[in-house]
């Protein structure tokens, strides 16, 4: 057995926020001071790691996990500070951005508010004749090197927005992919607004790259999700149609989605489009390679979402209503990482393992030397062989309080039966009522060799807090701090973590 990528030799901790959950004055939390200021608070806390949600393009639903393009950045979290500074923008031109909420975020306020004021910024740009914003580097070689991905991409949203947000699919037949495009006169307008979303990712880049090498000066990696499935409606099946299964149409022959469980009887129908593996091989796995390469650009740590299906995927026929009809097919496993590993060779990637997990799955993770995950919130109210529980660990393993599709820990403990909470108190020695802080003590105290827990556990929030919850479409990816939420967590607790960090190896 191969031990491909076997890179968490040593203990840390971070934290888990999504970038949008920020504190800004526009909206949403964005790569500015707010992002600046936590990367302040994690080394003074003592953590390594900041861990973020997928920052690609969000369409309906506003999930970082359906994204239109698994290469781009979503131009809401730009920072526009350095445009008023710049005289791009003036005051008047983001009032109505700094009415929008603080503690949560609208984002059908936000579709509308926040696009103009982008366009604004490039229409200055233009005119103003410079190659490059300040020492962002020059326009047009960021364009030239990012070509293989961002030229589909920039008139992929381009078209969409002429066609008033239609899915691809409903597009008249000469631009339903970008081969057939390219053989076509675009409809007015359309470059000109590819060329400004070309421009919004000349700026998410740098801005990205500006905080990442910040981070980096302070002794914090960022780990970052890569979606396992990409969406439909996205730039990359527009693109690489031949890289799904997909009818001629462009429509899926068979989509993704995980079996019927002990959670739901007829399981979970996603309906991404499924890879087309064959084609994958036969190009060395080139796009893969390519996305990793990407996701590299963006973090130091990559997390692959739904490990499993790199194993064996779930194919259900597209016409289906539920889950349940679906069959396992396999994948090519092994060879893909060898590939990247060949590319990529000093990639730091984890594997999300979690869920119903096979032999062959765990027989696959082990080969690679990913680290696998354990939840501490899946850990309770079984038996002492819990793989979830503390004692169980493999140090090559990421263990979390919970993740971003969890409720906090104060809203799970809450809402759990007496037997269970009797269970964890008795496994902890807690009383529990501290029981965020309880977990979060069990976490850094374990055999893992990287302990991770969401913000909101630190501040011991309450359901109020939670980010997503799994199968439900409304309300979810809204959450977030206000400053001086951080600044108390601070004062009354970063050198309590320090402390407890060292005592513990991280």
């Amino acid at each position: 057995m191969s031990n491909l990528f076997n890179w968490l030799q040593e203990r840390s901790a971070g934290v888990l926020l999504h970038v949008s959950s920020l504190p800004s004055d526009t909206g949403i939390g964005n790569l500015g001071s707010g992002a600046y200021r936590y990367i302040d608070f994690l080394e003074r806390s003592g953590f390594a790691i900041w861990q973020i949600c997928p920052l690609g393009p969000t369409g309906y639903g506003d999930s970082p996990y359906q994204c239109f393009s698994a290469f781009a950045g979503n131009p809401y979290f730009i920072d526009l500070q350095p445009f008023l500074e710049d005289g791009l923008l003036t005051a008047s031109d983001i009032e109505a951005l700094r009415s929008l909420p603080r503690d949560h975020i609208d984002y059908g306020a936000l579709y509308t508010t926040l696009w103009p004021v982008l366009r604004r910024v490039y229409e200055h740009f233009k005119d103003s004749g410079k190659k490059a914003f300040r020492d962002y580097g020059i326009f047009a070689k960021f364009r030239e090197s990012q070509a293989a991905w961002l030229e589909d991409y920039s008139v992929f949203v381009g078209l969409k927005e002429h066609f008033n947000g239609q899915s691809w699919l409903e597009w008249p037949a000469g631009f339903r992919s970008a081969a057939a495009s390219k053989k076509q006169t675009l409809p007015p307008g359309v470059q000109e607004a590819a060329d400004a979303h070309a421009f919004y990712q000349y700026i998410f880049y740098a801005q990205l790259a500006k905080l990442r090498a910040y981070a980096a000066r302070h002794g914090v990696e960022i780990m970052g999700d890569a979606p396992i499935f990409v969406a439909l409606d996205s730039a990359d099946v527009w693109a690489n149609p031949e890289l799904f299964q997909l009818k001629k149409d462009g429509r899926p022959k068979t989509v993704a989605g995980v079996p019927p469980d002990y959670f739901s009887a007829t399981g979970q129908l996603w309906g991404n489009p499924l890879y087309e593996w064959s084609a994958h091989e036969a190009t060395r796995f080139a796009w893969w390679i390519d996305r990793i390469r990407s996701n590299l650009d963006f973090y130091d740590i990559v997390r692959l979402d739904h490990f499993r299906g790199f194993e064996s995927y779930w194919s259900v026929p597209a016409r289906e209503t539920t889950a349940i009809n679906g069959k396992w097919k396999p994948c090519p496993g092994l060879k893909l990482f060898e590939a990247i590993q060949k590319a990529c060779p000093g990639a730091k990637l984890v594997a999300e393992d979690l869920g119903v997990i096979t032999e062959a799955v765990d027989a696959l993770r082990v080969s690679t030397g990913l680290p696998g995950m354990a939840v501490l919130q899946f850990a309770f109210g079984g038996e002492a062989d819990n793989a979830y529980l503390p004692h169980n660990y493999d140090r090559n393993t990421v263990v979390y309080s919970g993740t971003h599709d969890n409720d906090t820990t104060l809203g799970w403990y809450a809402a759990l039966d007496e037997a269970t909470q009797d269970h964890i108190r008795r496994y902890l020695g807690v009383s529990g009522e501290a029981i965020s802080w309880d977990l979060i003590r069990a976490g850094i105290r374990s055999s893992a060799h990287l302990a991770v827990f969401p913000l909101q556990d630190l501040m011991s929030l309450g359901s109020e807090a939670r980010l997503n919850t799994p199968g439900s479409q409304t309300g979810n990816w809204r959450w977030r701090y206000a400053s001086d939420q951080l600044d108390q967590l601070e004062a009354e607790s970063a050198p309590y973590l320090r402390e407890l960090l060292a005592l513990y190896g991280r």
